[in-house]
């Protein structure tokens, strides 16, 4: 039984460890285009991703509350606002009065934060695959191994344009492939851990979902507003990247409403 929970949750993980893996098929150096096409997907990505995995499930989960259901979605999203301003804020300019320095910085900056975003989306995403599988292990007749194994399945599907989102983009800032890989498959690492802390404390945890869903949805908008969307819209790419934003949004709305 422990073998098949420890199975299951580590399925999403995966998903995203294969999606950033995607970043060895591009080349070495890319182009304004497919930057600008990259950080564009990877907008329309986070987007839908906000909406569809985020924003509606912690709806759901607080459906007890009525009318008020949507309060723990939205508290939650404004604390996501509020660490990734907080976070904005603290990041230190090294030698501001240096040109190059001051851009390579805010290069790792944006690096940093679009890291970050996925991370705190993958913290919730992780738990609700925990609390099925929680589910499952009480003896929840409701529950189905089956049920539970489509819902791992179904996220890393989804994670598949996560991790190429974040190793991609990093690379076409001049981050080795390799390195760009590894910060692609560690924020995904997040999901199982999160899995398990909420199999074994799911009492205190699952209350918890849905102000985490919209904690994540709100930094990766702050992400997508503050960072991405001005990358899309400058130089002679806007066009591109605004077409690529509506792929990326096109594919994760029907990867979530289709496996979620």
């Amino acid at each position: 039984m422990i073998e098949k929970v420890f199975q299951g949750i580590m399925i999403p993980f995966l998903g995203t460890a294969i999606g950033a893996f995607g970043v060895f098929f591009i080349k070495k150096k890319i182009n304004a285009a497919m930057q600008g096409a990259l950080i564009g997907f990877a907008a329309g990505v986070m987007v839908a991703t906000s909406i569809w995995s985020l924003l509606i499930p912690a709806f759901e989960q607080a459906k007890e509350l009525g009318r008020w259901s949507f309060l723990p979605a939205v508290i939650g999203f404004w604390i996501g606002i509020s660490v990734l301003l907080l976070f904005d804020y603290l990041i230190p300019y090294l030698h501001e009065n240096m040109k190059t320095a001051h851009e390579k910085n805010c290069r790792i900056q944006k690096s940093t934060m679009l890291v970050l975003a996925v991370v705190l989306h993958n913290i919730p995403e992780g738990m609700a695959v925990g609390v099925v599988y929680a589910g499952w292990l009480s003896g929840n007749s409701q529950i189905m191994l089956s049920g539970a194994l489509a819902l791992s399945v179904g996220i890393a599907i989804q994670n598949l344009p996560e991790g190429a989102i974040i190793s991609m983009p990093l690379c076409a800032k001049g981050m080795s492939k390799p390195k760009a890989f590894v910060c692609g498959v560690l924020s995904g690492i997040v999901e199982p851990i999160g899995a398990c802390l909420t199999i074994a404390a799911a009492g205190i945890f699952v209350p918890a979902l849905p102000y985490l869903l919209g904690l994540a949805a709100g930094a990766m908008f702050y992400v997508v507003i503050k960072e991405l969307i001005p990358e899309v819209t400058e130089g002679n790419c806007a066009n591109l990247g605004t077409v690529m934003f509506a792929v990326g949004f096109s594919l994760m709305m029907v990867l979530d409403v289709a496996f979620g």
